[in-house]
């Protein structure tokens, strides 16, 4: 299967009517609540929200630490996809989809009928994940080249939304959040996929890890309720909220 130029992938995504260009999509503003530090750790951005520092986004050329096979061991992802219960014609968003590492299981579980859009704010990022769904021969993934702000997908157009470590990397959690909200569908769930925080084992830099406790005070301000947070992974909870 011939690889996607990036040029083609960009024309791939008007024709599928992902919606208008990332600079035309940033209509939310930003909030007050954000802070910025001369002096923060080197892995973050010097932006902090509810008193989390935002750290600094994994670059496409990282992308091969996405599909490292020792993943498999160390995130159990198979456990991660069953603890999910996706069903058959759902359409789902995986959002940081990166190479599409957790794309290609999704669209396998939504399978016959279902969508997953995987959104990513980089282009490259949407090259890989779209050739190597390709060769995977899954034809059922849509790739959304998304702003930092706004999700580029309908209004309650989704079933569900995951976020497999990449919530923490949102440069505007709130604007985006907004916009991810507005996109599920009343009664459709949200699932965060995050380091645990809370387990010093857990060989992760601290701030690519999340709390429990923070993630559920961030979702505060959204229309959102907690329903359950399920602990099985290695080394990450999964954190469940449904849309109101």
């Amino acid at each position: 299967m011939a690889a996607v130029k990036p040029k083609a992938l960009w024309l791939l995504l008007v024709a599928l009517g992902t919606g208008a260009a990332p600079a035309q999509q940033d209509a939310i503003g930003s909030r007050a609540e954000y802070e910025f530090r001369a002096q923060h750790d080197p892995d973050g951005i010097g932006k902090f929200y509810m008193g989390r520092e935002i750290a600094r986004v994994m670059g496409h050329p990282g992308a091969d630490w996405l599909e490292r096979p020792e993943r498999e061991s160390e995130e159990n992802p198979a456990l991660l996809i069953q603890e999910l219960a996706l069903k058959p014609g759902e359409v789902v968003a995986d959002i940081g989809a990166g190479s599409g590492y957790i794309s290609r299981r999704l669209a396998r579980c939504v399978s016959p009928g279902g969508r997953v859009f995987a959104v990513d704010v980089q282009p490259e990022m949407l090259t890989l994940l779209t050739n190597r769904a390709q060769q995977a021969g899954i034809t059922n993934i849509v790739p959304v080249l998304s702003s930092t702000t706004n999700l580029a997908l309908s209004r309650a157009s989704l079933d569900a939304v995951v976020m497999v470590d990449v919530y923490h990397e949102f440069e505007f959690p709130y604007e985006m959040m907004a916009s991810i909200c507005e996109a599920v569908k009343p009664g459709g769930r949200l699932f965060f996929v995050e380091y645990r925080e809370e387990d010093p084992k857990v060989p992760i830099k601290p701030l690519h890890k999340m709390s429990e406790a923070q993630v559920k005070k961030e979702m505060a301000v959204h229309p959102l309720s907690w329903v359950e947070t399920k602990k099985t992974l290695p080394w990450q909870h999964l954190i469940v909220f449904q849309r109101k």
